[in-house]
């Protein structure tokens, strides 16, 4: 049972009618015009602002809130082996959470509930999780550290371990960096504790052009049927990137009812020279979500920014200006074409008591529909009001604690020599 008071929120518009909404328990116990306040509830009288779903950030590295700004403007492997490894092999536990949490604040300013993440020190991500009251899937990064598999085991378990029982809103996940630093026989061995154990497999995939053309030479298959061959396709993977995916791997990625998670701003910046293809992914029925990358390589934690490059990368590079639509990129951005992600079917009773009040003064929402508004004119700054689990993180712009936040965050960036 929830410590959580009831949350009831009056006035807000959804769909244009007036709905009011409560929360028990974490969840939604009412919506509709006729539903109103009772006693002993917390009230937020949202005085006509639109109800939103939430957003899930489906791929991040929220502690690289700590790179901001660091090694901008290199391409892929520059960056990771000039600038982005050498100080991370000098992270501190304390780094990493106070980097998440000046990450879960910015997702909570820019209305993301939910995320996915892979960095080091997991358990230090999830006590920042916790402490700010998002929603987390959480794993450390696996890559094989000698001639065997034997010490990306003992990571594995130590991973899942640290992870274990730290509260409902965090799942543990296992994370194999990518088919380049990840030997086969590790792979496997991710493919079989992931059954075993019935936890979320994330590793990027695809993401270059030379990862693929790599592959092809070492394994004579590209990527994704490589995964397959080892057992790494299934419900329970997600792979980031996916930029350089081929027909034939969309429709096995599709039937093994694994999910993509496209992340185009840090694919834009980073140069890799492609474009997920969304229409073809969804051809074959490609389960896809929506992801920033960390702050290191997007710079943004941004959502709400990220979904109008989703939507206009893919008619550019189409051609076609029906590639995907607002409705669509919308659903994407809020974890709708994912189960995987968990977002279910939100605003509806029985659903988590996740949800967005927008600012209702806000000139990128004052005409025309509010999801073609949402996906082609405004960004996370139209957000007025945050709840999770029915527990109010932002009001009126306003997250308890933020000063504190960022100044410890220059404290550990200053320690790591970023300051």
């Amino acid at each position: 049972m929830s410590s959580t008071p009831p949350l009831a929120i009056s006035g807000a518009v959804r769909e244009g009618e007036t709905v009011g909404l409560r929360c028990e328990g974490g969840t939604i116990a009412a919506i509709g015009p006729d539903v109103v306040p009772v006693d002993g509830d917390e009230v937020i009288d949202a005085a006509g602002a639109p109800l939103a779903a939430p957003l899930v950030n489906g791929h991040t590295h929220a502690a690289m809130t700590l790179f901001r700004g660091h090694g901008d403007d290199l391409p892929l492997m520059r960056w990771l082996e000039e600038e982005i490894w050498p100080v991370e092999a000098k992270l501190e536990p304390e780094d990493v959470y106070w980097g998440a949490r000046l990450a879960c604040a910015e997702m909570i300013r820019t209305g993301s509930t939910r995320f996915w993440d892979m960095y080091w020190h997991p358990a230090e991500t999830a006590r920042a999780v916790l402490d700010s009251g998002l929603r987390a899937t959480i794993g450390a990064p696996l890559i094989d550290r000698g001639p065997d598999s034997a010490e990306l085991r003992e990571d594995a378990a130590s991973s899942l371990a640290g992870l274990a029982e730290v509260g409902e809103r965090i799942r543990p996940s296992l994370a194999p960096h990518a088919i380049y630093t990840v030997g086969p026989e590790s792979l496997r061995f991710v493919a079989e504790l992931s059954d075993e154990r019935d936890v979320p497999i994330q590793i990027h995939l695809s993401e270059t052009e030379q990862e693929v053309t790599d592959c092809v030479e070492r394994h004579g298959m590209r990527p994704a049927h490589y995964l397959d061959s080892l057992g790494m396709l299934g419900e329970r993977t997600l792979l980031a990137h996916g930029v350089w995916l081929d027909e034939s791997e969309l429709e096995l990625i599709a039937e093994r009812g694994s999910t993509v998670v496209t992340n185009p701003v840090a694919n834009l910046k980073l140069a890799v020279g492609g474009v997920f293809g969304f229409p073809a992914a969804r051809d074959a029925g490609v389960r896809v979500g929506l992801g920033t990358d960390g702050s290191g390589s997007n710079n943004s934690l941004d959502l709400i920014s990220e979904v109008k490059f989703l939507a206009l990368l893919q008619k550019h590079a189409s051609a076609d200006a029906t590639a995907i639509d607002a409705v669509e990129a919308w659903r994407i951005a809020t974890g709708r074409r994912a189960p995987l992600l968990g977002a279910g079917d939100p605003l509806t009773v029985g659903a988590p008591a996740d949800l967005l009040l927008l600012r209702p003064g806000a000139p990128e929402l004052a005409l025309g529909d509010l999801t073609s508004a949402l996906v082609y004119s405004a960004s996370g700054s139209v957000v007025d009001t945050t709840v999770v689990a029915g527990r109010v993180l932002m009001r009126s712009g306003v997250i308890d604690g933020l000063d504190e936040i960022i100044e410890r965050t220059r404290e550990r960036a200053r320690h790591l020599g970023l300051g």
